[in-house]
This record gives C-alpha cells, structure tokens and sequence, in this order.
C-alpha cells in the first residue's frame, strides 16, 4: 500500500541535486563568517548555513562555494548531527566516519536494522525519509513502525514541505537541507518552538497509516484518554485499524480496499486534496430529499473525508453490490434537529454526490453543531450487500462518544 499511496499523492517529487562531487571526509575549511558564492542572501537557507558554518560542524569548500545542492551522504549527515549535538567520539580504527557512527549508535540515533552498518551502505545518499529518522530520534521520538518516523518529524516541525502537501521521502538530502534541519534539532533540543507544516504533516500522516484525519481535523476526534490508554495505545491517532483497510466478505466472494481516507478542509482553499472532489460548482450533499438540491460550495465551515478506494473483486454480482469504491459508513456526527436537517440545512454528516446519490465516496461533516451524545464515533467500511447474512463491517475507528 506504502508505495503506490506515496505515487497517488504525488509525493515522490524528486529533490533537485547540483552536481557535486562525494566527500571523502569534511571538506577544506572555508572561513566562517565570510560568505559564499553560491549562497545569497535570499537562499532560503543561508540563515541556517551561516549559524552551522559559525558553529563548525559543517565547513565550506576552498573556492568559496558551499555546494548547497550537493547531496549528502548517510556518513556525512550522522557526522554533523553528531557534531552539532557534541556527543562523545572516540578515535576508531578503519573508515573516517567510525568514530561518528559509533556515537550515534550508543545515541539512538542509528540502529543495526536500519541499514547495514558497511561502507557501502554509508556511502550511500541519504534520502529524507532517513533523515527524519535520525532527526526525530534525535529529540526522543520512539516508534516501532518504520513508516512513522516522517510523520513525528513533521509533527515536531523538525521536517517540512519540499511542496504544497509534498514531503518527498524518497527524495534525496543535500547540504542545505541538512543544516537546517539540523539547526531546527537544537532549537527543539534547547527547548525551542519550531513551526510546523500541516500540509506536510498530513501527508506523512497518510504514509505512516493511510488517513490524515487527526492532523487535519483533530478537535473532531476528542475521546478521554482512558479510551486509547486502556487499549495500549499511546495516543488517540494509533486508535486507527489500518489492518481493516481491506475488507473481504465471509464468503470470500467480495473484497474492497481502502487506500486512503483523506479529510479536506472546506474553509481552506489551499488544502492539497481540494483537487479530489473534482468541480466544486456541481457538488451536492444529500439530505434524503430527492427533491431538494443542497450545493458543498458556500459550505466552508466543514470538514469533507474522501474515501479513496477500489473493489478488488467481486465474484457474485447478484449477491454483492459492485461499485469502484469501498462501502463506508461514518456515524457520530449527528444532529437532534431533523426538522432543520429536512429543510436543508446541514447541522450533520451527509453524503456528497455529483450526479445522483452514492455516486462519490465521501460525505461532509459540520465543524461545529452536530451533537455526539451517547454515540460512539464509528468510521467502518462494509459489505454492499441486503443480505443479513452476508452483512459485515470492520472497524477503521471506533472512539468513545463525549458524554
């Protein structure tokens, strides 16, 4: 799912890299405070570059230049932070990175089973997804999941966007990237606030477990911690089932998938998955009323989760509705005023349509005035089909509702 995700959203936009040679250790000293050729004052790192070059754990190059769009290494990026964070070396025997991997392993900041610990692989460039890691670490973020790293690094501000809603994990790091990410460590290390780039955030939310929902619309999803707590969750986020994005009948003759569930700010013409909804002017949300025509645009103060998602197979069309997205059900979102709802307005969750009714799958939630009461907030995808029998539903999210 990783990596197909990662393509759909256009995420693998690749780092522009200058042609530059590899260093064989840290390159000729250049003197601090003097500038750069290649740097101006309006590069969007020469802030960072100075306060690294001031501070010596990185240098410049004998012909004034500091190669900002060189790529980097995995040796060189671990010997800067490793510098920049004074941690401890000590004189080892073989290749001149030794001593800095070696500290950076006794740090946590480097681990055995991240790649192998050979010349070959630390010759290697580093790619931004690598990088993340080590940065995160670097300030005590802990995870099992290998693809959560960039999301605690976005979250933390540590890494931001290379684009609207593009993180580039694949990507590769250069030398300006670098210094800044390793300035934005001590900053965060020194008790420093760093911004944040929610666009990036929710596109690392996606990567780490297929939906950005608690990054673009968290106060949607309060529950008392006792509800993640007493699962043996750390945080209401890891309460999302990413092992039920495919649902597959008891019978084994239907299967859909859920590849992502996307949440779009309405109040944000910026958002970066806008573009999914396709033509705002014909949109429509339903409220049971063949009659009545309820147009999305206008409807800026809302939430709207795209259920992007395919049927895998069906085998028995007279048993099972075919459709090219996964059944989905959201409940939570609710409204004790059905009078109001009737008339048309839109003070609960409601499909949105284009042409007729269940035609998108996605529907539109209120920020404000849907009443949750005694009501768990369930997202669950489903079977399409009237038989009882046949009927299943799997939880992506089942949250205890606010008393």
């Amino acid at each position: 799912m990783k990596k197909g995700l990662v393509k759909w959203l256009g995420l693998t936009l690749a780092v522009s890299i200058a042609a530059a040679g590899v260093w064989n250790g840290p390159p000729s000293a250049h003197a601090a405070g003097s500038g750069f050729s290649d740097v101006k004052a309006s590069h969007w790192a020469v802030g960072a570059i100075n306060k690294a070059v001031a501070k010596g754990y990185v240098d410049g190059y004998t012909n004034g230049t500091f190669k900002p769009d060189a790529s980097v290494t995995r040796a060189e990026f671990v010997k800067m932070v490793v510098v920049a964070m004074k941690l401890d070396t000590a004189p080892a025997g073989g290749k001149w990175y030794s001593e800095y991997v070696n500290a950076a392993s006794a740090a946590g900041l480097y681990a055995g089973d991240d790649f192998a610990n050979n010349e070959a692989a630390w010759t290697k460039v580093m790619t931004r997804e690598e990088m993340a890691r080590v940065a995160a670490r670097a300030i005590g973020e802990k995870t099992t999941e290998g693809d959560k790293w960039m999301y605690l690094a976005t979250k933390t501000g540590l890494i931001q966007g290379v684009g609207k809603g593009q993180i580039a994990p694949e990507g590769l790091t250069t030398r300006a990237q670098s210094v800044v990410i390793i300035e934005r460590i001590l900053t965060a290390k020194a008790g420093g606030e760093l911004d944040t780039d929610q666009y990036a955030t929710a596109a690392a939310e996606i990567i780490w477990h297929g939906t950005n929902i608690f990054t673009v619309m968290p106060e949607m999803f309060v529950t008392p911690e006792s509800d993640w707590k007493n699962k043996g969750k750390s945080s209401v986020e890891e309460m999302w089932n990413e092992k039920n994005m495919t649902i597959t009948s008891k019978d084994g003759l239907y299967q859909a998938k859920l590849e992502a569930l996307v949440a779009i700010d309405m109040a944000d013409p910026n958002d970066p998955n806008r573009s999914l909804l396709g033509d705002m002017n014909t949109l429509k949300w339903s409220n049971n009323n063949e009659q009545m025509t309820n147009y999305v645009k206008g409807n800026t103060n809302t939430y709207v989760m795209y259920f992007k998602g395919k049927e895998v197979f069906n085998k028995d069309k007279t048993k099972y509705l075919s459709r090219p997205f996964a059944a989905f059900q959201v409940a939570g979102f609710g409204s004790n005023d059905d009078a109001a709802y009737a008339a048309g307005k839109l003070n609960t969750s409601a499909p949105i349509y284009r042409n007729q009714v269940s035609d998108m799958p996605a529907i539109i939630i209120p920020k404000s005035g849907t009443v949750q009461g005694m009501n768990d907030i369930k997202i669950v995808l489903q079977t399409p089909t009237s038989s009882n029998a046949r009927f299943m539903e799997v939880d992506l999210l089942r949250l205890r509702g606010i008393q």
